[in-house]
């Protein structure tokens, strides 16, 4: 990297005219400071001093999100070679299937090899367009902003990729994440100044456009001509018993060998990866309590009220944990500390307004038994706010006490 820096400023000269050296040295300082401290850096007072930097910082949640990326590749290949045996299906065709059947694989669901190549090959051809459409859209802002291009789209594209079905074409995903880099991100100045969370937003923005590829029984094994509904659609028709009548166990959700979007199924995967951004400081551990309290006492309440006609009121909480991406969004998503609050009160609220919002979308409405994605979008519109009441209070509490 030192010689390479040389020989930028032995080209300074040639390129200086019309900002094309600063564009291009932007474009280089993201790859400079991937492995390396960025060259601006607080060295005295007033500003805080800390070892882990923005870089640092993106590094542990990716880290922290591989368990939920492991297993999901591994589902994925598992769902796929089960529904290829159940149908009679010798070989899934196409590119992959040309691919397996090089490899020697097979399609035995029994196997782990075989497994986690065949959801491999779902996987990447989705974060590869991700990385590259999300890429050309951050170079290109940078380059026209005079910016460097910073490590928060490593964390976003990994994120964004984990909620999509693994049947989502690609050019939707192109599409989804250029509605999250731009719109969502850089309409509004970039990294550090989004008010919603861009991957949720990339993927809201998918879920309404195209609710067909989004969702429905259909989507969420990648074998043409299977269908199967998610655990959270199976108890929004027929409550937990039809679930267990499904051969479906607590404990078969809680490690995620249910069908769901690529990487949010497995609550122990997702909870090995909170460990490590909360003992690390990056997540706030506040905003998950939050959220989780918030989700029982909704719970209860409604288990409580009680129906008739919706099973759904019956849900105990410790199912509405491990269904769908709860502890995906409330550990992953819920902490973004860019489109949450910042307040130690105001985090508590936050994510107690999360967990209620997302039993209440689930319970309520039939038609989205999903609710939390919707939940922290709204939570994010409101963050701001409730730290400004935060605030207000504790001047005014301040006050009293000084008076």
């Amino acid at each position: 990297m030192k010689i390479v820096r040389k020989q930028l400023d032995r080209l300074e000269p040639h390129f200086s005219r019309g900002g094309r050296f600063e564009k291009f040295n932007a474009i280089f300082e993201m790859f400079d400071t991937l492995l390396y401290t960025p060259a601006d850096v607080a060295r005295s007072a007033p500003h805080v001093r800390d070892a882990v930097d923005l870089k640092r910082v993106m590094i542990i949640v990716f880290i922290a999100v591989m368990p939920c990326a492991l297993f999901g590749i591994w589902n994925t290949g598992f769902y796929a070679n089960t529904a290829l045996g159940d149908l009679g299906m010798t070989s899934a065709g196409g590119w992959r299937g040309a691919l397996l059947e090089w490899a020697r694989v097979g399609y035995d669901p029994g196997s782990a090899v075989a497994n986690f190549s065949h959801g491999l090959l779902y996987f990447l051809p989705i974060y590869i367009v991700t990385m590259a459409v999300g890429g050309f859209w951050e170079i290109l802002f940078a380059g026209v902003r005079n910016h460097e291009v910073n490590e928060g789209f490593f964390v976003t594209s990994i994120l964004f990729a984990l909620i999509l079905p693994a049947t989502t074409p690609l050019w939707q995903v192109a599409l989804g994440i250029s509605f999250a880099v731009v719109i969502a991100k850089e309409m509004f100045g970039g990294t550090g100044k989004n008010f919603v969370n861009p991957a949720l937003a990339g993927r809201a923005f998918l879920y309404f456009a195209y609710p067909v590829e989004m969702s429905g029984d259909a989507v969420w094994v990648p074998i043409d001509g299977y269908s199967g509904a998610t655990a959270l659609a199976v108890t929004a028709e027929s409550g937990v018993a039809g679930l267990l009548a499904d051969g479906v166990s607590w404990l078969d959700a809680f490690v995620g060998t249910i069908q769901g979007s690529l990487g949010e199924t497995s609550t122990l995967a997702c909870l090995i990866g909170g460990l490590i951004i909360v003992y690390t400081g990056v997540a706030s551990w506040r905003i998950i309590g939050g959220v989780f309290i918030g989700l029982v006492a909704t719970a209860l309440l409604f288990n409580v009220i009680g129906s008739d006609t919706n099973p759904m009121f019956a849900m105990p909480w410790h199912w509405h944990l491990v269904l769908g991406g709860c502890a995906f969004g409330m550990i992953f998503m819920a902490t973004d500390p860019v489109s949450a609050c910042n307040t130690n009160m105001g985090r508590w609220v936050f994510g107690g307004l999360i967990g209620f919002l997302t039993v209440v979308i689930r319970v309520i409405n039939i038609a989205f038994p999903e609710g939390i994605m919707l939940a922290i979008l709204f939570a994010n519109v409101f963050a701001p706010l409730i730290d400004h009441f935060v605030i207000r209070v504790n001047v005014k509490r301040r006050l009293q006490r000084n008076a």
